[in-house]
């Protein structure tokens, strides 16, 4: 009996042994302290609906961590997620009606707006104690100074990105951007905020001017390279579309250029020296969400330093997650792209007075169409005023024919009488 009882004890003691083993071995990031707090929240059975920028999140791919997937198993909450591709085309779904995100993440400018017009609930940080890895450069910035509506997601600047295949002379300027030998080789910006910017610091404007004469400025100058260079208007197509060397010139963000240099060696950037826009992107709650708990656990699990670097490792931005940073094992570790050493000279976005966001959105779609087109408005000139030429020569051989008709009738009525 004491053989029977002693065997029993250790067949229990095994198994809890085996189970303990199987549990840590079947988990491939985690430890069990961070398994045991995301299931003790209590959001199975629930849904957070996640709207990011497209791209921007770890999928599985190519070994990736699946973040989505570790965030559901951890949790037992079910993930909706979707994406955008500009600021302003979240804005306006947000504004539209008729949706329901739990997790979104504008960029700087776009939380300011946002927040000031009511759009963003206050997080309660009790939820996200991740914070604490968040680096200081991402923390206190002007457009949620007190850290009330937000939380540092990735920051970068855009850049110049040039192939060395088509252009000669490493450029140093945006104004390359106008030269006519790259006409259908160039590729900008299909975002209002971005493509301003580049033409206004060129004009050495203030990238958050207030004057209307600036912007008026701007889009004419984006008239002139659309005439001269013909420019694709691109957001995440670049990539494809650089890759592939068919195209000299691209606008974009800093982090992509390490990815894009993966499939074309041929690529290389710079910072034009007249200026570039510095970023910051970040998680935020927005007022229409039905899940402001899942949210800021979503939030909160996005920074868990496992995740933040596999996050960085797939889209190669830098991350608000000092850990990242200082991870000598990342992939980007010392790039010049993402870690410049010379921090070249920038401004950030910030939200502008509703009368010069409507005023740039005017333009743009006039930019766009062609209507602010110095060729088209000569190009419509010529034709107008051939037309008149011709309309005027119809009259004046209407007019002589007329005359001529009138004469001959005359000479007739004459002969007639004469002839009588």
């Amino acid at each position: 009996m004491k053989k029977l009882s002693s065997l029993f004890a250790l067949i229990i003691a095994l198994s809890i042994i085996t189970a303990a083993f199987c549990a840590n071995a079947e988990d491939e990031y985690f430890s069990q302290e961070q398994i045991d707090y995301y299931k003790s929240l209590g959001l199975q059975g629930t849904t957070v609906n996640v709207y990011n920028w497209g791209d921007y999140i770890s999928d599985g791919s190519d070994g990736s961590m699946d973040v989505v997937h570790e965030f559901e198993r951890l949790t037992g909450a079910k993930v909706n997620y979707s994406n955008f591709e500009s600021n302003e085309n979240m804005y306006s779904k947000l504004i539209g009606g008729g949706v329901s995100y739990d997790v979104i993440t504008p960029s700087d400018y776009m939380i300011e707006r946002l927040i000031d017009e009511k759009l963003l609930l206050p997080l309660d940080f009790n939820n996200i104690p991740n914070f604490k890895y968040i680096s200081d450069s991402c923390k206190d910035l002007y457009y949620d100074p007190d850290n009330t509506y937000s939380v540092g997601f990735n920051t970068g600047r855009t850049i110049l990105i040039y192939n060395t295949a088509l252009v000669k002379e490493a450029p140093d300027s945006w104004s390359v951007l106008w030269d006519e030998q790259y006409k259908d080789k160039v590729l900008m910006f299909n975002n209002s905020r971005d493509a301003f910017a580049i033409a206004q610091a060129v004009l050495g404007q203030d990238l958050n001017s207030t004057n209307e004469q600036d912007w008026v400025d701007a889009a004419e100058l984006l008239a002139k390279q659309k005439d001269a260079v013909n420019p694709v208007y691109v957001m995440d197509e670049v990539f494809n579309l650089m890759e592939s060397g068919e195209y000299a010139f691209a606008t974009y963000y800093a982090g992509d250029f390490e990815l894009m240099i993966e499939n074309n060696s041929d690529l290389a950037f710079c910072f034009p020296k007249e200026g570039v826009n510095e970023y910051w992107d970040a998680f935020c709650v927005p007022t229409c969400a039905q899940n402001k708990k899942g949210a800021e656990a979503f939030i909160n699990f996005m920074h868990e330093p496992e995740v933040a670097f596999e996050n960085a490792e797939y889209i190669y931005y830098e991350s608000a997650n000092y850990t990242v940073k200082e991870n000598e094992e990342s992939s980007f570790y010392g790039s010049k792209a993402i870690y410049p050493e010379v921090i070249p000279k920038s401004q950030p976005f910030k939200n502008l007075p509703q009368n010069i966001l409507e005023l740039q959105s005017t333009l743009w779609n006039q930019v766009k169409g062609g209507k602010l087109s110095i060729k088209k408005q000569k190009d419509e000139r010529t034709i107008y005023t051939a037309s008149a030429i011709i309309a005027i020569a119809v009259v004046i051989i209407l007019f002589a024919a007329f005359i001529n008709k009138k004469k001959k009738s005359k000479e007739q009525d004459l002969s007639d009488l004469y002839g009588k």
